[in-house]
């Protein structure tokens, strides 16, 4: 089995973010990285380098607005006398049908949804190389070369919507890949086991039927993302139906996250999907910084044992999971239940 990286994704390396109010370091750090490929070559797992699909997989999913925001506001932030190092926004609109803001600062608040995805001068090549990272995976699964592949993409892409950055996120990575399965598949299933509900992921394909999002997550009633991840949220228009939240209570441990991921494989198996894509959160672990569920490393293995019963091809792109004595061992047991189980 294969991983897919690039070395441009270590070059983000923000400082700084905002929790509760206080100043605090960022916990997406280019160190998890290096546990993250050392939990892949421990799992057996063979590496690639992405290929440049250019700006096509990333424009499938964003913004023209967006991207050139991406691309070009670090610059034009340090040209503001008394700015901070890093782009973070201070201003907030509390609609989003009105005229696009000129300035920089306008742009930030409309493009940032919260002060958890600084950008700084290295941003940008990071996220884009991340998106190509999760591209590459999925052209390789899509065009048959693969049955399954493992995108390790930082930063990460869940929280991002179509043209709005947030919690750590800039580029969608498993929207991007799954958009690039859908040019082969007519149904495509997006399974994301992080502990923060992808709503960014669901923001994008919330009025989609060739889509189906599921995800599992920490309730967000009192946990992050807050506004979006309840069980009621089931899409609208022609996505009516075709996305299912199964927010845990804080503090879950293994047994109630995988009988919840037994009722989002039965919803996945109900849609019968051509191909699926994993967003491999490993922040549910019990000793994670963010401490919102109690899931074992073991349990990462039985988790990856029934990605892998799905029976499609798969891509599993990396989410979140922060540096922890365990992180690089909470991904080889996921890779190697998903490689026992499935063969490849």
């Amino acid at each position: 089995m294969k991983f897919v990286f690039d070395e441009t994704q270590r070059l983000h390396d923000p400082k700084n973010f905002l929790s509760s109010g206080a100043p605090k370091p960022n916990p997406e750090v280019p160190e998890r990285v290096n546990r993250l490929l050392k939990g892949a070559a421990a799992a057996g797992l063979q590496q690639v380098e992405p290929q440049d699909h250019g700006l096509g997989p990333a424009a499938a999913i964003h913004s023209p607005e967006y991207l050139r925001f991406l691309q070009t506001i670090y610059e034009r932030w340090q040209e503001i006398p008394g700015a901070s190092a890093e782009v973070i926004p201070n201003i907030h609109p509390n609609r989003r049908d009105f005229s696009y803001p000129a300035s920089a600062v306008g742009q930030a608040g409309y493009h940032m949804a919260d002060t958890a995805c600084p950008i700084s001068a290295q941003t940008w090549q990071s996220a884009y190389w991340s998106a190509q990272t999760a591209a590459h995976a999925a052209r390789l699964v899509r065009d048959g070369e693969e049955r399954a592949v493992y995108a390790l993409s930082r930063p990460p892409g869940h929280h991002a919507f179509a043209d709005l950055a947030g919690g750590f996120c800039f580029l969608n990575n498993s929207a991007i890949a799954a958009q690039e399965l859908r040019a082969r598949h007519d149904r495509v299933a997006i399974l994301d086991v992080d502990l923060h509900h992808g709503n960014g992921t669901q923001g994008i394909f919330y009025a989609r039927s060739d889509v189906l999002t599921v995800s599992l997550h920490a309730d967000p009633i009192r946990f992050y993302p807050f506004f979006w991840g309840h069980a009621s949220e089931r899409g609208e228009g022609p996505g009516l139906g075709y996305n299912l939240n199964l927010p845990l209570e804080r503090g879950s441990q293994d047994a109630a996250f995988l009988e919840a991921l037994d009722r989002a494989l039965e919803r996945i198996a109900a849609y019968a999907p051509g191909a699926v894509v994993v967003a491999l959160g490993l922040d549910a672990f019990e000793g994670d910084p963010f401490g919102g569920l109690a899931v074992s490393t073991d349990g990462f293995r039985q988790i990856g044992e029934r990605c892998a019963s799905i029976g499609t091809p798969t891509v599993i792109v990396q989410e979140g999971g922060y540096l922890c004595d365990a992180l690089a061992d909470n991904l080889t047991a996921f890779l190697s239940g998903f490689r026992d189980k499935s063969g490849v």
